[in-house]
């Protein structure tokens, strides 16, 4: 029987799929069993301040530093003006918008400590954006960063159901800084079930319109208790750092809840980009860095000699890690990237492998927690070699937010399909094809995106690549190479050719790009993953071929 709910807005209870669509969840390790009444702010950092962890730092912000009292202390502040200001029920779904620093961090805390439900936002949205979210979780109350005021005031504009707005990081006398001086520094948390809904959030659009995903207070610790615990294995002593928005759950976990969970502090740094990031690792010394394989690829090449002193650990995950970067960052500071494949609706990362387990190539084995396979079309598992769908279940899964569709489509039988191309090894590890919509199909051959990828990947005069399937009238489809040069003057007929000519040399001729265009960069993500189902739209729009382009 479902534990009793805290929550006298039943909305997030109300809306998520049927039982009979949630995938399969275990719980059966020592560590994944949680207590019926389970809170996951108050786990987090209420009770790292009372073991004692209250006067050590939780975060590094420039040149501040917060101990996890003063965090505590400050979302207990926060918790006490939306309950007793605003008249926050559990269950009432708040959104927050911030770019990566420490009030975002004790908005978040203070949320889930209050019994409500977290909904965070990339910074970088619109008002448009941030209206489709507001409705489809029906958000009354946010908390946004005063700096992005302006779309937020937008949105709340067109979204009725969005009553109120408070703005931090402001002095204004109706801020949330004025608001909390005014408050205790004590809070009476919420009792919360382990099962009640703690987050919402929403995917990163890689493949058309954001959904939102909805996760449990157990949810949030499973994470902390899985990758962390088995793989990654940080001690208190850690500092980490990194560039995922906290709003997307690799960041959450990577730069938040992980550390928290084991007495580490965290660096945030509201803009992380790779020329930056370098200096910030530096700078705080840092030892565990989470970020995308692109960012490590540029810092590789670009950082000075002795920027990564400190680092003895990388993650990388967003997208798939190309054995080139792999290789590029092992040379250039002797230490193996943790890959890690997770998903938004999974919440964090299922597969992955570190130090001498990792297999180069690999994503690695499903982490302890979760079981893997790859099945066909149909759900029959596939043996050893064979490319299929990837199939995950475990200790978190998909529960899709009043989207009963797409809930039928990622959960069958109780597996998650992640909607990735895999390939099961005879020794368990996984290795990365496409994306099952990324898999080109032409003139009967199946063709892996991402491997051709790698390889223009190798050629010294290209930065990045994307490579998808353009519809053709003789083969169905052609393999189409989007080029970032290094040197925009390289941008003409011979370079393609070069390129062709390289894959050809290095893979099976029938994988090469028969069609090749320079452009100046790849449509990303507020995450950094390449979309490139906006460059599989583009290819279908057009009317005609073209071989070599510079846009």
């Amino acid at each position: 029987m479902p534990e009793r709910s805290a929550h006298s807005d039943s909305f997030a209870r109300d809306n998520l799929p049927p039982r009979e669509l949630w995938p399969l969840i275990t719980l059966d390790r020592p560590e994944l069993r949680y207590p019926a009444r389970l809170n996951a702010g108050v786990e987090l950092l209420d009770r790292m301040v009372a073991s004692g962890h209250a006067s050590r730092p939780v975060i590094w912000f420039g040149s501040k530093v917060w101990s996890y009292r003063e965090l505590m202390e400050t979302a207990n502040r926060i918790a006490n003006a939306l309950v007793g200001e605003f008249g926050l029920k559990p269950g009432n779904r708040v959104l927050l918008r911030a770019a990566n620093n420490p009030m975002m961090v004790a908005c978040w805390f203070a949320v889930l400590k209050s019994g409500g439900v977290a909904v965070a936002t990339m910074p970088l949205l619109r008002a448009k954006e941030l209206t489709y979210i507001l409705e489809k979780a029906q958000v009354g109350l946010a908390l946004c960063d005063a700096r992005l005021a302006d779309e937020m005031k937008t949105a709340k504009d067109r979204a009725p159901v969005c009553r109120d707005v408070l703005y931090f990081n402001s002095d204004a006398a109706d801020g949330l800084e004025a608001r909390m001086a005014r408050q205790a520094r004590s809070f009476q948390n919420c009792d919360t079930a382990r099962d009640d809904v703690a987050m919402i959030a929403f995917t990163s659009g890689t493949t058309g319109p954001a959904k939102g995903t909805m996760h449990f207070h157990r949810d949030i610790m499973a994470i902390c208790d899985c990758f962390p615990r088995s793989t990654l294995k940080p001690d208190k002593d850690d500092i980490f750092c990194g560039s995922p928005p906290l709003a997307f759950t690799f960041g959450l976990g990577g730069l938040v809840t992980f550390p928290m969970r084991f007495g580490a502090s965290t660096v945030l740094a509201e803009k992380a980009a790779p020329d930056v990031l370098p200096q910030i690792i530096s700078d705080h010394r840092a030892t565990v860095a989470f970020t995308a394989p692109t960012a490590y690829r540029i810092m590789a090449e670009t950082a000075k000699p002795g920027a990564f002193a400190t680092l003895n650990k990388g993650v990388s995950a967003g997208e798939h890690l190309p054995l080139a970067t792999f290789e590029l960052w092992h040379k250039a500071t002797g230490h193996k990237l943790i890959d890690g494949l997770g998903a938004t609706e999974m919440l964090h990362i299922f597969v992955s492998s570190a130090g001498d387990d990792t297999r180069p190539g690999a994503t690695g084995k499903a982490i302890p927690g979760y079981e893997a396979r790859i099945v066909d079309d149909d759900g029959r598992v596939l043996p050893p070699g064979e490319i299929g769908r990837l199939a995950v279940r475990g200790a978190t899964g998909c529960r899709y937010l009043a989207d009963l569709e797409r809930q039928r489509t990622y959960v069958q039988n109780g597996w998650n399909l992640t909607g990735d191309a895999y390939m099961m090894d005879e020794d368990g590890y996984f290795w990365y094809q496409a994306r099952t919509d990324d898999m080109i199909i032409s003139a009967g051959y199946n063709i892996s995106g991402p491997e051709v990828e790698g390889v223009l990947l190798e050629h010294p005069k290209v930065r990045e690549c994307a490579v998808v399937g353009a519809p053709d009238h003789d083969r169905g489809m052609i393999v189409k190479a989007f080029v970032v040069l290094r040197e925009a003057r390289d941008a003409n007929e011979a370079t393609a050719k070069a390129l062709q000519d390289f894959v050809k040399a290095q893979i099976a001729p029938y994988k090469y790009p028969r069609a090749v265009e320079f452009v100046r960069e790849l449509p990303r993500t507020e995450t950094g993953k390449v979309q490139r189902f906006k460059l599989r739209e583009q290819e279908k729009a057009k009317t005609q071929d073209q071989t070599v382009q510079f846009k």
